[in-house]
Protein backbone atom coordinates (compact mmCIF):
# COMPACT_ATOMS: atom_id res chain seq x y z
CA UNK A 1 0.00 0.00 0.00
CA UNK A 2 2.80 2.21 0.93
CA UNK A 3 4.19 1.95 -2.32
CA UNK A 4 1.67 2.47 -4.66
CA UNK A 5 1.26 5.64 -2.51
CA UNK A 6 4.63 6.79 -3.22
CA UNK A 7 4.27 6.18 -6.89
CA UNK A 8 1.51 8.20 -7.11
CA UNK A 9 2.76 11.14 -5.20
CA UNK A 10 6.01 10.98 -7.82
CA UNK A 11 3.69 11.10 -10.87
CA UNK A 12 2.19 14.00 -9.04
CA UNK A 13 5.63 15.67 -9.11
CA UNK A 14 6.96 14.27 -12.31
CA UNK A 15 7.04 17.00 -14.98
CA UNK A 16 4.87 16.44 -17.60
CA UNK A 17 5.74 15.53 -21.12
CA UNK A 18 4.24 18.20 -22.39
CA UNK A 19 4.76 21.86 -21.32
CA UNK A 20 2.36 24.18 -23.40
CA UNK A 21 4.19 27.47 -22.67
CA UNK A 22 7.68 25.68 -24.00
CA UNK A 23 5.75 25.28 -27.75
CA UNK A 24 6.81 26.61 -30.76
CA UNK A 25 3.79 27.16 -32.00
CA UNK A 26 1.86 28.33 -28.43
CA UNK A 27 5.04 31.14 -28.88
CA UNK A 28 4.83 32.40 -32.08
CA UNK A 29 0.88 32.53 -31.11
CA UNK A 30 1.78 35.35 -28.04
CA UNK A 31 4.06 37.29 -30.74
CA UNK A 32 1.71 36.93 -33.48
CA UNK A 33 -1.20 38.72 -31.28
CA UNK A 34 1.02 40.93 -29.94
CA UNK A 35 2.63 42.01 -33.41
CA UNK A 36 -1.36 42.34 -34.35
CA UNK A 37 -2.07 44.92 -31.16
CA UNK A 38 1.01 46.73 -31.93
CA UNK A 39 0.44 47.12 -35.70
CA UNK A 40 -3.36 47.92 -35.07
CA UNK A 41 -2.81 50.39 -32.73
CA UNK A 42 -0.05 52.17 -34.95
CA UNK A 43 -0.42 51.55 -38.97
CA UNK A 44 -2.77 55.20 -38.73
CA UNK A 45 -5.40 53.43 -41.30
CA UNK A 46 -7.51 51.00 -41.56
CA UNK A 47 -5.92 48.50 -43.04
CA UNK A 48 -5.43 44.82 -41.87
CA UNK A 49 -2.44 43.11 -41.89
CA UNK A 50 -3.26 41.42 -44.99
CA UNK A 51 -4.49 44.01 -46.72
CA UNK A 52 -0.79 45.87 -45.83
CA UNK A 53 0.86 42.55 -47.04
CA UNK A 54 -1.03 43.20 -50.53
CA UNK A 55 -0.32 46.54 -50.67
CA UNK A 56 3.28 46.52 -49.67
CA UNK A 57 4.26 43.58 -51.95
CA UNK A 58 2.20 45.38 -55.09
CA UNK A 59 4.43 48.41 -54.09
CA UNK A 60 7.55 46.20 -53.86
CA UNK A 61 7.29 44.38 -57.32
CA UNK A 62 4.71 46.12 -59.06
CA UNK A 63 1.86 44.59 -61.29
CA UNK A 64 1.11 40.49 -60.86
CA UNK A 65 -1.60 38.06 -60.93
CA UNK A 66 -3.59 37.67 -58.15
CA UNK A 67 -2.50 34.03 -57.96
CA UNK A 68 1.19 35.27 -57.61
CA UNK A 69 0.84 38.15 -55.33
CA UNK A 70 -1.07 35.33 -53.19
CA UNK A 71 2.11 33.51 -52.84
CA UNK A 72 4.14 36.32 -52.85
CA UNK A 73 2.29 37.31 -49.46
CA UNK A 74 1.70 33.46 -48.32
CA UNK A 75 -2.21 33.68 -48.52
CA UNK A 76 -4.63 31.57 -50.01
CA UNK A 77 -6.46 31.67 -52.99
CA UNK A 78 -9.87 33.06 -50.80
CA UNK A 79 -8.10 34.95 -48.80
CA UNK A 80 -5.97 36.91 -51.84
CA UNK A 81 -9.00 37.54 -53.56
CA UNK A 82 -10.83 38.73 -50.56
CA UNK A 83 -8.43 41.43 -49.79
CA UNK A 84 -8.05 42.12 -53.53
CA UNK A 85 -11.81 42.71 -53.19
CA UNK A 86 -11.45 44.61 -50.54
CA UNK A 87 -9.06 46.85 -51.77
CA UNK A 88 -10.53 47.78 -54.69
CA UNK A 89 -13.77 48.78 -53.29
CA UNK A 90 -11.64 50.97 -51.62
CA UNK A 91 -9.78 52.24 -54.77
CA UNK A 92 -6.39 51.29 -53.78
CA UNK A 93 -6.12 48.46 -56.14
CA UNK A 94 -7.75 48.00 -59.78
CA UNK A 95 -7.00 44.94 -62.43
CA UNK A 96 -6.53 45.00 -66.10
CA UNK A 97 -5.81 42.60 -68.73
CA UNK A 98 -2.07 41.32 -68.76
CA UNK A 99 -0.72 42.37 -72.31
CA UNK A 100 1.35 39.23 -72.36
CA UNK A 101 -1.63 36.85 -71.48
CA UNK A 102 -5.29 38.13 -72.03
CA UNK A 103 -6.47 35.21 -70.02
CA UNK A 104 -4.96 36.67 -67.14
CA UNK A 105 -5.60 39.60 -64.85
CA UNK A 106 -2.77 41.75 -63.13
CA UNK A 107 -3.03 43.45 -60.17
CA UNK A 108 -1.68 46.40 -59.49
CA UNK A 109 -1.89 49.92 -57.33
CA UNK A 110 -3.96 52.63 -57.65
CA UNK A 111 -2.52 56.47 -57.34
CA UNK A 112 -4.28 56.32 -54.32
CA UNK A 113 -2.99 52.47 -52.80
CA UNK A 114 0.62 53.92 -53.92
CA UNK A 115 0.15 57.19 -51.79
CA UNK A 116 -1.11 55.06 -49.14
CA UNK A 117 1.67 52.64 -49.30
CA UNK A 118 4.39 55.33 -49.27
CA UNK A 119 2.64 57.01 -46.40
CA UNK A 120 2.28 53.90 -44.38
CA UNK A 121 5.26 52.19 -44.79
CA UNK A 122 7.30 54.24 -41.90
CA UNK A 123 4.27 53.29 -39.44
CA UNK A 124 5.06 49.62 -41.05
CA UNK A 125 8.47 49.39 -40.07
CA UNK A 126 8.06 51.31 -36.45
CA UNK A 127 5.50 48.18 -35.90
CA UNK A 128 8.37 45.41 -36.90
CA UNK A 129 11.20 47.58 -34.86
CA UNK A 130 8.66 47.77 -31.68
CA UNK A 131 8.03 44.23 -32.33
CA UNK A 132 11.66 43.49 -32.19
CA UNK A 133 12.15 45.82 -29.28
CA UNK A 134 12.93 43.68 -26.49
CA UNK A 135 16.16 42.38 -28.66
CA UNK A 136 19.42 43.93 -28.69
CA UNK A 137 20.23 44.06 -32.52
CA UNK A 138 22.46 40.61 -32.71
CA UNK A 139 19.29 39.01 -31.22
CA UNK A 140 17.23 40.26 -33.99
CA UNK A 141 19.29 39.69 -36.48
CA UNK A 142 19.59 36.04 -35.04
CA UNK A 143 16.07 35.63 -34.53
CA UNK A 144 15.06 36.95 -37.84
CA UNK A 145 17.33 34.68 -39.88
CA UNK A 146 16.41 31.53 -37.46
CA UNK A 147 12.52 32.16 -38.27
CA UNK A 148 13.70 32.61 -42.02
CA UNK A 149 15.11 29.16 -41.92
CA UNK A 150 11.60 27.68 -40.78
CA UNK A 151 9.39 29.39 -43.65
Amino acid sequence: MARGAAARRNAKSARPAYILDEQIGFILRLVWQRHTAIFARDIGTNLTPTQWAALSKLAETGPCSQNQLGRLTAMDVATIKGVIDRLTARGLTETSSDPEDGRRLLVSLTRAGQQLADKVAPNALAISKETLAPLDAKERETLLALLSKLR
